[in-house]
Order: structure tokens, then C-alpha cells, then sequence
């Protein structure tokens, strides 16, 4: 536990709410903190996502909560995780959950690494995913392998900072998490442009990092970067990927990595692309994930 944040430090039996009861914590945040939770009326176990001690009266927060339960109010698809409603008021405003039962991909990628017969199946469920919320009016602004749950399907988690797109119009400061951020997400200038193109972003700095087991850009401040700064990818190109790497899939990451978003493929496009090189696939021949941490090579793959 992070002793800056406050903290509920519910315990197994706790009463949430009424009928809703803490088993355990599972993580936090700064604004969160989310408890493996039983509901009696569903009866079953769900994940309560609470608003901080500290930020139960902040109004800023609980707007972002009530944006969060609207979106997945909105949203309903196989490749999101599915929200059962939400506590906007009271001593403990709350989010209810799906509890996913799986690893998240950057657990994973640390771990393991990533072989591309899994990997590529997985670009196919994300690029669905943001397909479906590009389509209902809804931009992610977060993807990134921490909000990716490898349960079955997996899973694209986290809508705490989704915006329905003709909200992006009255975006005053960057939402997300920075190197996974587009540079139109970045660059308060370039608000203009921010839409869908973002989340395609989002997910080719996922796969070039589940790929190549680095990000695409320098780190800021890291000696190899030659404008030292918040956002290096406003200025440099990504770092070139692995040799090994079959030429159809390193397009495809690059693709999804060029600097202006009308150059980028939407997510529908992006799927029509990988779904013959998933066809093309063999049979796992090593489960999910082996360790390692280098990428299988696949010269299967067209070129």
C-alpha cells in the first residue's frame, strides 16, 4: 500500500454497502482503490473500484466516476470489461466491476515475454474492442499492456478516463498515461485532432513493447534521447524492432506509430490486416506465454 493515498483498509466481511461486502484489497491508485467484492443480489464475487477516503467530497473526482459508470453503461462488448452499475453518492462512492480472472499482459511481458502466436490473437480482440467504442463515440485514451487482463477473452480494462469523442472539444490538460500517449494527446495544441487514431496508438506502443520488450520511444531524460522531455515522441521516430521480426507485423506496429492520426489505420482496418496473418498461424506449440522473454519467430508469416 502506497502510505501517500488514503485508504478504506477494509477488511474480509466489511459492509461496503449494504449487500456488498470487501474480501480483499486487489490494488489502487491515486483517485482508487479496488476490493475483490461479494454482492448478494448477483451473488457473486465483483470488483469494487472506491473512490478514495479523502476524495468522497472532491467534485472533481466524482465527476470522473460518474464519467467512468456512464461509459461502461455505454459499452458492452466481449473484448471490455462489463460494469454492474454504480454507487455515486454516500459514504463510499463506488464503480461495480466484473471480476476478470487473469494475469495482466504487463505482468506477462515482464515475466515471460511474448510469443507472436499469441500475440497477434490478441491485437485482433483489442482492435474489436476500440472498433466497437470508436463506433459507439467513445475514445479509451489509456491502452496499454497494465489495462489489458488475459482472462478468456482477454480483456481492455480501465475506462476511468474515456470521454465520449464530442467531450475531447473541452479537454484542457493531457489524459493518460505518457509513453503510451499519441502526440496529439500530448500536445495541448494539437487537442484538435484527438479522436479514435489515439487509442490506435496506444495499441501499437503495446504491441511494439510486447514485440521488442522495450517502448518505442527514449525515456525522458535517458541519455539516448536527443530532446530530453516529458513526451519524446512528439519528436523522434520509434526505435527500429527486431531484425527477426516479419516484415507484415512490423508494418502493422509502424503503421499504427505514424505521427499524424489521419496516417494512422483505424482499429476496423487494422483488424482486416491482422486476420489473414492469425489465419496463417500454426497451432501453439507452447502455451500461452514461455519463459525467456524473447519473441518467438514466425517465418510462417507473409513478408
Amino acid at each position: 500500500m502506497d502510505e501517500h493515498y488514503e485508504s478504506w483498509r477494509l477488511e474480509e466481511g466489511d459492509e461496503i454497502v449494504p449487500g456488498r461486502y470487501s474480501v480483499e484489497l486487489l490494488g489502487g491508485g491515486r483517485r482508487y482503490e479496488a476490493y475483490l467484492a461479494w454482492d448478494d443480489a448477483m451473488h457473486a464475487l465483483v470488483v469494487a473500484k472506491l473512490l478514495r477516503p479523502d476524495l468522497v467530497e472532491d467534485g472533481r473526482s466524482l465527476a470522473g466516476l460518474a464519467r467512468e459508470a456512464l461509459a461502461l453503461d455505454a459499452l458492452a462488448h466481449p473484448s471490455l470489461v462489463r460494469g454492474f452499475g454504480a454507487v455515486l453518492g454516500g459514504d463510499r462512492p463506488h464503480i461495480l466491476l466484473e471480476y476478470l480472472d487473469g494475469p495482466r499482459l504487463s505482468t506477462l511481458l515482464r515475466r515471460y515475454g511474448v510469443i507472436l502466436e499469441q500475440l497477434l490473437p490478441l491485437a485482433l480482440e483489442l482492435c474489436a474492442a476500440l472498433h466497437y467504442m470508436a463506433g459507439r463515440g467513445f475514445v479509451h485514451l489509456d491502452v496499454k499492456p497494465k489495462n489489458v487482463v488475459m482472462s478468456a477473452p482477454p480483456r481492455l480494462i480501465d475506462l476511468s478516463v474515456a470521454q465520449p469523442i464530442e467531450a475531447l472539444a473541452g479537454l484542457e490538460s493531457q489524459v493518460g498515461t505518457d509513453p503510451y500517449m499519441a502526440p496529439e494527446q500530448c500536445d495541448p495544441s494539437r487537442f484538435d485532432g484527438l479522436g479514435p487514431p489515439a487509442d490506435v496508438w496506444g495499441l501499437g506502443v503495446t504491441l511494439y513493447e510486447s514485440i521488442a520488450g522495450v517502448l518505442p520511444f527514449p525515456a525522458p531524460g535517458a541519455a539516448s534521447d536527443p530532446l530530453p522531455g516529458r513526451f519524446p515522441q512528439i519528436f523522434t521516430a520509434p526505435a527500429p524492432l527486431p531484425r527477426d521480426m516479419p516484415p507484415a507485423v512490423a508494418e502493422l506496429v509502424l503503421a499504427c506509430l505514424e505521427p499524424s492520426p489521419a496516417d494512422r489505420p483505424v482499429a476496423g482496418e487494422l483488424a482486416e490486416r491482422i486476420e489473414p496473418l492469425v489465419a496463417g498461424l500454426p497451432r501453439p506449440r507452447l502455451g500461452l506465454f514461455r519463459p525467456g522473454g524473447r519473441t518467438q519467430q514466425t517465418e510462417f508469416l507473409p513478408g
